[in-house]
């Protein structure tokens, strides 16, 4: 039995990648545990458990911190150094992280089967460099091994390990909120998304698997039993790819389940007979990728392909059948300007948009749009000095004034969709510079306008006195 010792700066929510290969391993007969720097000493902990290996599910901006934190790691055990492996969206796109100090293996790629077979030759007493999806550095020289398939039958994926996480982060467990994934994959290519990067990995791969409807169902219903929850968060690239399976899950869920859901859909997929299905299915909210209103920004930039006309008429059948609908736009991309960013504000109010989430650009190597960025000389610095968030600063070339324009609209975006006659007054506090005071006043308004969003329009559920104070202690030790 090989031990497995997973490191999480912080829980938001539930890690689906880290659940779903925790599972596989211990179906294998391995022991997994979790540390979270956020509420106890990941060192110290390493230290009393003693890991054959060491796991950190990284995304480019957080990059730096892991590597850091487990040189620290290996630093303390150095009688007993685990094997440091790095997985997730960093080292999938740049597998020659494993250059860094103290790395010894990147998985490229879907993480479940790699893990389980690296954990398996070395509780045989070896280890065997030769294993599909990983780079692995042995006396200085990279290993690199190509990949494996995806996995195409994702029912036959072990449950997700759930009390993994909710045993570790209360937060998270006591929460009436929960997440879920029913699918992998996605059939677009939007500049600003890793897609296209994947599919350069695995190729001639079909691009979206779908579990079926009775696992999806087993789940939801295993965690209601044991767990809070009144809310369903599917948390799928596109959760309504394939009508034959939504026609099925429409008719199963509301039976079986009976819970209210929320999931991503794209605008222009959105048609009277889906909206149907969704609405009979339960959900109650779902959300699109608006992204921005300018048609040049939204179609060549992004590669979008889709028309205003669109995007608000499948806001409007979503209003008229009830359900909710939310948004995700980016703001401060290049070549943008701020009257672009106000632009897009608009599009949302008449698209019906019940709260808009606005992130600021970041350059994300790997994609096509951060290419760009880089080719073109948009970004200030370098891909290292992407942050780990995307809702603080912009890292692009601009104008001093236009760029804290952009940065103070990110703030007011969801209160200016929802109230467009703000819009004159916005164009004001976006004036305004940033300071210590201002940003704390400026992110207070816009944390407190989201969490009522939040709660009462986007997961809806009954509030009381404890869930109020659980999840403003959660949200205030949650980084930014």
């Amino acid at each position: 039995m090989a031990k497995i010792l997973w490191v999480e700066k912080q829980i938001d929510y539930e890690p689906q990648g880290i659940m779903s290969m925790s599972a596989t391993l211990k179906e294998a007969g391995h022991d997994v545990k979790l540390t979270i720097a956020a509420q106890e000493d990941p060192v110290q902990f390493a230290k009393d458990y003693q890991p054959d290996i060491v796991g950190y599910s990284v995304m480019t901006g957080s990059q730096h911190y892991y590597a850091k934190l487990n040189n620290e790691i290996k630093t303390v055990l150095n009688s007993h150094a685990p094997m440091s492996i790095f997985g997730g969206p960093h080292p999938t796109f740049f597998p020659d992280f494993i250059q860094q100090d103290g790395v010894d293996g990147v998985c490229v790629g879907e993480g479940e089967g790699p893990l389980v077979d690296l954990a398996n030759t070395l509780d045989n007493g070896g280890f065997h460099p030769d294993i599909p999806n990983w780079w692995f550095k042995v006396d200085g020289e990279i290993i690199r091994n190509p990949v494996r398939p995806l996995i195409r039958k994702l029912g036959d994926l072990p449950m997700p390990d759930r009390d993994l996480i909710y045993s570790k982060h209360a937060p998270t467990r006591n929460s009436p909120i929960k997440h879920f994934m029913a699918s992998r994959g996605c059939p677009y290519n939007c500049t600003y998304c890793f897609n296209h990067a994947w599919y350069k990995i695995y190729k001639r791969e079909k691009r979206g698997y779908q579990r079926t409807v009775d696992s999806v169902i087993e789940e939801v219903n295993w965690v209601r039993e044991r767990y809070s929850l009144e809310q369903v968060v599917f948390l799928d690239d596109l959760f309504i790819i394939y009508v034959d399976w939504l026609e099925e899950f429409a008719e199963k869920f509301p039976k079986e389940v009976g819970l209210p859901f929320f999931c991503n859909v794209r605008s222009n997929l959105i048609t009277p007979e889906k909206v149907t299905l969704l609405k009979k299915a339960g959900a109650n909210t779902v959300s699109v990728g608006i992204e921005a209103g300018n048609d040049r920004l939204r179609n060549d930039l992004l590669k979008r392909k889709m028309s205003r006309e669109t995007i608000i008429e499948s806001g409007r059948m979503l209003h008229e059948a009830g359900i909710n609908l939310t948004s995700t736009n980016i703001l401060a991309l290049p070549t943008a300007t701020l009257d672009d960013d106000i632009e897009t504000m608009r599009l949302n109010a008449l698209a019906k948009v019940k709260y808009a989430h606005a992130f600021l650009f970041q350059p994300y190597p790997a994609t096509e749009l951060g290419e760009f960025t880089e080719e073109n000389g948009h970004m200030a610095g370098s891909f290292e000095d992407i942050g780990a968030i995307a809702w603080d600063s912009s890292i692009l070339v601009r104008d001093d004034d236009e760029k804290r324009h952009m940065e103070n609209l990110q703030r007011w975006f969801a209160l200016g969709v929802e109230f467009p006659w703000l819009e004159p007054i916005i164009r004001m506090l976006v004036k305004l510079p940033r300071n210590k005071l201002i940003d704390s006043a400026f992110w207070w308004i816009h944390k407190l306008w989201k969490g009522w969003a939040i709660t009462q329009r986007v997961h809806p559920i009954k509030i009381n006195p404890k869930i109020i104070w659980q999840n403003a202690r959660h949200f205030l030790q949650m980084e930014a």
